[in-house]
């Protein structure tokens, strides 16, 4: 009786029905989801980015699904018909992982938009941002890894190949660790940085007496955009094994320097006013912290310490160079016996008598 209706059924006429009953249910799917988030997205723009990006994954994977499905009722030997049911699996599990991928993305996305860097962002939000990155590429290469498992389980010989491999795990195991001891390394390293908050996208660091920004953090570099616009890449690595400068690790506001060296007739009290004044008149200055204090005075020169701090790294170096450049002018203008000055004593009877020989 089973063997008649699968013999009455395999004939194009009861592929078409199959197909045509298949294709009828996704398509009434896609319209109840499209428009339940049409409707959702006039109050919630949520629904409308879910819609662009999960769009086409979805409706290609209903129709693969719907193809698959009505490979059973096509009249054609069972040897062909099992090959094109593997293949439109295979397809299944692609478009699956797609739409698993896109899903997943969506929401990472959703939450990173929460926390876009500016300048006014605080190191938590940076930090957030960060780990949601690195989460983001973990995640996609799983899903690209399992999709590639199940992908290859469906054939035979691969099947047996994995037992095999399985029965020597120990070995296998060894052999793959030696083999990919970087790259697991920098993926370790990668996923620590995110964790840890030792760096996150956006902090000021300063590596190998380079200055720059944290760009970017994958699973196995970091990316620093240097202050002349050139482009450092580092192994995750780098950051887990050498030391190296976080200025904005607790936070962006800084404190910077400006030296100077002066004869000792400078009139400290009055440098201290005058920076005063130029930092009353700037608005690179955060009102945090300034001084002046006298750090040195040797050679004949004071060392005189000039104390400013900024709201962040980009606005404390314009602070500084213009601290540097009006106090300069000042001390020329204002005070030039301050200048610095190179005293020589000459004894004049030396001379005299080598004179009168």
């Amino acid at each position: 009786m089973t063997e008649e209706i699968e013999q009455n059924w395999q004939s194009w006429t009861g592929f078409a029905i199959v197909a045509g009953v298949a294709v009828g249910v996704v398509i009434a799917i896609m319209i109840v989801v499209s428009v339940s988030l049409a409707l959702i997205g006039r109050r919630k723009r949520w629904a409308a980015r879910l819609s662009d990006r999960v769009r086409w994954p979805f409706r290609i994977a209903l129709l693969i699904l719907a193809v698959t499905v009505s490979m059973s009722a096509l009249p054609i030997s069972d040897d062909l018909r099992s090959g094109l049911q593997h293949l439109f699996g295979i397809l299944v599990i692609i478009a699956g992982a797609w739409l698993l991928a896109q899903l997943f993305l969506f929401f990472v996305d959703s939450g990173s938009q929460r926390y876009k860097l500016a300048e006014s962002d605080t190191f938590s939000a940076r930090k957030i941002r960060t780990q949601l990155e690195i989460v983001r590429r973990l995640v996609i290469v799983v899903i690209v890894v399992v999709a590639a498992g199940g992908i290859l389980m469906t054939f035979d010989a691969v099947r047996a190949v994995g037992a095999s491999v399985l029965a020597s795990a120990g070995i296998a195991s060894i052999v793959a660790g030696l083999a990919a001891q970087s790259v697991l390394s920098n993926l370790f390293a990668g996923v620590q940085l995110a964790f840890s908050e030792a760096i996150r996208v956006g902090d000021v660091v300063v590596v190998e007496g380079e200055y720059g920004r944290i760009q970017e953090i994958t699973l196995s570099y970091v990316v620093l955009e240097l202050w002349d616009q050139r482009t450092l890449v580092l192994p995750c690595t780098y950051f887990t094994t050498n030391p190296f400068e976080n200025w904005t690790k607790l936070g962006r506001a800084l404190l910077g320097t400006v030296f100077f060296d002066l004869d000792w007739r400078i009139p400290v009290d009055s440098m201290r006013s005058e920076l005063e004044r130029i930092l009353g008149e700037t608005e690179l200055w955060d009102r945090a912290a300034h001084g002046v204090q006298v750090t040195d005075a040797v050679g004949g020169l004071l060392q005189v310490r000039v104390l400013v701090s900024a709201d962040d790294s980009g606005r404390l170096w314009d602070l500084r160079c213009l601290v540097r450049e009006k106090l300069a002018e000042w001390v020329r203008t204002a005070h030039p016996e301050a200048l610095p000055l190179q005293r020589v004593q000459i004894d004049e009877r030396p001379i005299e008598a080598a004179v009168v020989r």
